[in-house]
């Protein structure tokens, strides 16, 4: 078969664009179906406030679709899109561009439905705190989508980029491996910081005087969630942006994939873990206020352990671009 470039770059369009969204769908109809499994139960534990529950499980809902909206644009952009370059390291970007939102639209669409579903069970314990259930719903929600923009970062920078310039080997696996780095390190991310975000919504519906302090000690605990992304992310700018050289080996190439493999799958962990440590935090503080600060020690020292293997998988990525 003839290596032709713009036959390449359409099947890896193409692939890609299905690929995408593909596991874009995933997280946010997980979500969205929990969201609705536990407005269901919040109904049935109070009818009469029927009609403010509906109102926040769809408000829950539309938060849970936005990862896969964010798949959606990525994948009408590789289907219709003409691409054109003279380096086949634009075929791997593609590849890589399709793989990083999908994976990343996973974790926040999963993640964005415990809070939802958790603000419409807490409605029906507490009614007359709906606003600031709501409220908080909206910012834990929010939060959880973090992941999935620092993916759609990375596949805007991988469609839009220029690589012509750029040789074959080993820059193909640079690219592909960023992709890779971005998506599965924003899995675990997005699942951990909705894991803090429903036990801040249980909180409140049980305690409504912690919702302030509650609400702050989410609010840390989620920025440390988002951690095992960021990591996933500065592996894929350095993939991305660093400069190598052409090369007959095998194995630089190979490096950088693993690179992005590394830090991507060893995040996931990470991020799940210290987004259970944290909501352990934040479900004892609503119940416990006058030890908020023992709470909130013991939570960091734990997130800070959960964290380091997070940061075994940093090193090991930056030994692979920079030594091996």
């Amino acid at each position: 078969m003839e290596y032709d470039i713009n036959f390449w770059l359409k099947i890896a369009a193409v692939s890609s664009g299905g690929i995408c969204m593909g596991l874009g769908a995933m997280g946010a109809a997980i979500g969205e179906g929990y969201t609705a499994a536990m407005a269901n139960e919040a109904i049935s534990r109070n009818p009469n406030n029927s009609g403010e529950i509906f109102k926040s499980m769809l408000v829950g809902q539309a938060i849970a679709e936005s990862a896969s909206i964010f798949a959606l644009v990525v994948a009408m952009i590789l289907l219709f899109t003409n691409f054109e370059a003279t380096s086949f390291v634009m075929v791997w970007a593609l590849l890589g561009a399709g793989l990083a939102m999908g994976f990343g639209a996973i974790g926040s669409g999963v993640g964005s439905g415990f809070p939802a579903g958790a603000a419409c069970l807490g409605m029906s314990r507490q009614p007359a705190m709906g606003n600031k259930l709501t409220t908080n719903m909206l910012i834990g929600s929010a939060v959880c989508q973090t992941p999935s923009i620092f993916s759609l970062v990375i596949a805007f920078i991988l469609l839009f980029t220029n690589f012509d310039l750029r040789p074959l080997w080993p820059n193909w696996a640079a690219v592909f491996g960023a992709g890779l780095a971005a998506g599965l390190s924003a899995i675990g991310s997005g699942i951990g910081g909705g894991i803090v975000a429903k036990e801040n919504c249980e909180g409140i519906s049980r305690s409504p005087e912690s919702a302030g302090t509650a609400t702050n000690i989410m609010l840390l605990g989620q920025a440390i969630t988002q951690t095992p992304a960021i990591l996933g992310l500065l592996v894929a700018f350095i993939l991305i942006f660093r400069v190598y050289p052409e090369t007959e080996l095998i194995s630089p190439a190979f490096a950088l994939l693993g690179s992005g493999l590394c830090i991507g799958i060893g995040a996931i962990g990470p991020g799940i873990g210290e987004g259970i440590a944290s909501s352990g935090g934040v479900k004892w503080i609503s119940r416990n206020l006058k030890h908020t600060g023992d709470i909130t020690r013991l939570m960091l020292v734990g997130m800070a352990v959960a964290e380091s293997t997070a940061i075994y998988a940093l090193v090991i990525a930056l030994v692979l671009i920079f030594v091996v």
